[in-house]
């Protein structure tokens, strides 16, 4: 028995065990969330079904919402299709970095009349691929407010690192305002100490050294809000300026070796984000965004030290370029009738990545292919799409996308290419009877490729450079989804859903002349999943104001090797990740509390020149306790500890017939932190 066949039968007897519990124990409860009288797949949520919990922001809100988690998109180029599954009032932020999770951070709990959770599509709502979103409703009261927050993170042996931010907001009538000064922290779970023990074919020890990994960084910004009545619409404004920066270091050490890496990467960022919204006609109405993001960034690697008396290689590796997007797109939505939304509209796109790179080794230069690359992609994509409620509890929806990209290159490679894609997407959402639903989805989607694989790159620390591409070609898949969701008890929630994808010119690494790789298409192959969440309210087992998760993905994969020309799975995908959680809400005493723990992590990345494997120990604990002694004021402390990282490395002598030049095994005892939060609502 394969493991899609242990997975879909274990997730068929949890779906059948908590279905049973719900049609046999119904929980009665004012504040149990209500569908929607016009349409079934609409699940509204008031504020009295989050008494309990206390939130201070909207965010607290939605991350309580049964059964849904928040996506602020892939960070794909592009807005169409990019972007997240978190709407503000029927619409999403006005840029694409200021995501929904970030808007809803600033929008305190008591601003919020209502949380809508869409399941497969509502007329007037732009799905955005997604099968489900949020769309949160919030109050037009006067409104000044200020909060303040500070946060830290405690290192068990380790750098500490310090953070806060200071927003303010307003409102009055149909205007707002506001502003955030940021100066956020950014730190890895995998910091500690371990071992790397390196052995050659024979069994031989080539290597015995001790480790310490560190990494940690941050950023400050300033950001501004505004929006108002404009032109008989509205008009939606954001803009940030900002730093940030990371640091990174692996250092191997025994009595008569070291080995010393380390990266630094610094950037400044910018973006403006403007959004017009203005009703044309009756029941027509127009939304144009502009976006405009850019980074000018500096990157560096190194790596030396010693072994006995040789000296090691000093190698450098530097970047530094500057990235921009800037995106024009246009909407008109015609809803027809309360049942039947019609929208079409268009974007276009300039996407630029200029960026020179140099390796050295002790001070001479190492060619490198594609070391100077300018890239710039010209895309525009039309389309169109439709909502329709057949009845209240059947809703279709349908929709077509077209794109055409031009992607050219200079510098030391030459080449221009372009690309047409039609993308067609079906839905239908059927809820027979309360509480259950049925989801059907067949789409074709096409990825995006990353401007920095046409560039040269480098992992100093396990002696990989990469050379850049020019000849990418986009991925796609076409998608075949049914997704069963069984609500019962308030907020209880079993979902069991299948996806099946047939892949065209996957995306993984590929082989080089002079022994160099790079990022490039490997051919064919399929995808497969199964998923599996669960939420269980355990009032009724005694244990009051508590809840159960869990929630996994068993994924299988196919491709072909371009190096040995066998099948496998695909490089850094993490084929099962349990997930166990329980919480409680103690309204009593004012007080949240929870635990969650990861189990059977793991990864496998394939290399011409090697194998490498990531897996953490037996389990992955994070346990936090909230106080709210006040309705503005909030402290939280979170532990995360972790069993040990081990990374096995099999390097091969040549790509031919591949005999083992080595194995390493790097074991990490990751460094157990707190970190502490106070907010201050003013």
């Amino acid at each position: 028995m394969n493991r899609m066949t242990v997975a879909a039968s274990a997730a068929a007897l949890a779906f059948v065990a908590c279905s049973a519990q719900a049609q046999t124990a119904p929980r009665p409860s004012s504040a149990a969330p209500v569908e929607d009288a016009d349409q079934r797949g609409v699940l509204i949520f008031r504020p009295d079904f989050f008494a309990d919990q206390r939130p201070n922001t909207a965010l607290d809100m939605v991350n309580r919402v049964p059964g849904f988690s928040t996506s602020d998109g892939d960070g794909a180029r592009g807005f169409e299709g990019a972007v997240g599954n978190i709407l503000i009032n029927g619409a999403r932020p006005a840029s694409k970095n200021d995501t929904g999770t970030s808007v809803l951070s600033r929008t305190p709990a008591t601003q919020v009349e209502r949380i809508e959770l869409i399941r497969g599509g509502a007329p007037g709502i732009d799905m955005q691929g997604f099968s489900e979103v949020v769309n949160v409703i919030t109050r037009r009261e006067d409104i000044r407010q200020s909060v303040l927050t500070v946060t830290q993170s405690l290192f068990n042996g380790g750098p500490d690192v310090f953070g806060a931010n200071y927003q303010f907001t307003a409102r009055s009538g149909e205007r707002s305002w506001g502003f955030v000064l940021s100066d956020n922290i950014s730190t890895s779970d995998g910091n500690g100490v371990g071992r790397v023990v390196r052995v050659g074919p024979g069994g031989t020890v080539l290597r015995d050294e001790a480790l310490r990994t560190e990494g940690y960084g941050g950023g400050n910004g300033l950001r501004g809000n505004y929006a108002a009545p404009f032109m008989g619409g509205k008009i939606d404004l954001t803009a940030r300026i900002g730093v940030s920066d990371w640091r990174g270091a692996s250092v191997q050490t025994a009595p008569t070796v070291l080995r010393d890496s380390a990266n630094f990467n610094d950037s400044l960022n910018g973006e403006l984000g403007v959004v017009f919204t203005r009703p044309l006609a009756d029941k027509l109405s127009l939304e144009s965004r502009f976006i405009h993001t850019v980074s000018d960034f500096e990157n560096r690697s190194t790596s030396n030290g010693f072994v006995g008396a040789v000296v090691s290689d000093d190698m450098v590796f530097e970047s530094t370029g500057l990235q921009s997007e800037t995106i024009l797109r246009g909407l008109l939505r015609w809803e027809r009738s309360p049942a039947l939304t019609l929208e079409g509209g268009g974007e276009v796109a300039y996407n630029l990545l200029d960026t020179e790179q140099a390796f050295t080794v002790n001070g001479a230069h190492v060619p490198l292919p594609s070391a100077s690359v300018k890239v710039e992609e010209t895309r525009g994509e039309a389309f169109g799409r439709g909502a329709w409620r057949v009845r209240p509890n059947l809703t279709l929806e349908g929709g077509l996308r077209l794109e055409a990209s031009t992607i050219s290159q200079s510098g030391d490679a030459r080449q221009e290419k372009s690309f047409f894609f039609a993308k067609p997407r079906f839905q239908a959402t059927w809820t027979p009877m309360p509480g259950h639903q049925l989801r059907v989805r067949v789409e074709r989607e096409v990825g995006q490729l990353d401007f920095d694989d046409f560039a040269a790159s480098a992992e100093l620390d396990s002696d990989t450079v990469f050379g850049g591409n020019v000849d990418l070609e986009p991925e796609s898949r076409w998608i075949g989804e049914v997704v069963y969701e069984r609500r019962f008890w308030g907020d209880g929630v079993v979902s069991l859903g299948y996806r099946r994808d047939a892949v065209s010119d996957y995306i993984d690494v590929i082989p080089l002349r002079n022994g160099l790789s790079a990022v490039g298409n490997i051919g064919d192959g399929w995808y497969e999943q199964i998923a599996l969440n669960v939420v269980l309210p355990m009032d009724r087992f005694g244990f009051t104001g508590g809840r159960f998760t869990f929630r996994n993905n068993w994924i299988d994969t196919e491709v072909t090797d371009p190096t040995t020309g066998r099948k496998r799975s695909v490089s850094n995908l993490r084929e099962s990740q349990p997930n166990f959680g329980i919480s409680q809400d103690i309204a009593a005493w004012k007080i949240q509390w929870g635990v969650t723990t990861l189990t059977r992590l793991g990864q496998t990345t394939y290399n011409p020149d090697f194998t490498a494997r990531w897996r953490a120990g037996s389990d992955y604990l994070q346990a936090y306790v909230e106080y709210k002694p006040t309705p503005t004021l909030s402290v939280r402390a979170q532990l995360t500890d972790w069993d040990d990282f081990v990374f096995v490395r099999t390097a091969y002598a040549d790509r031919v017939t591949r005999p083992v030049a080595y194995v390493e095994t790097r074991t990490i005892n990751p460094r157990t932190f707190w970190n502490f939060q106070i907010r201050k609502t003013f």
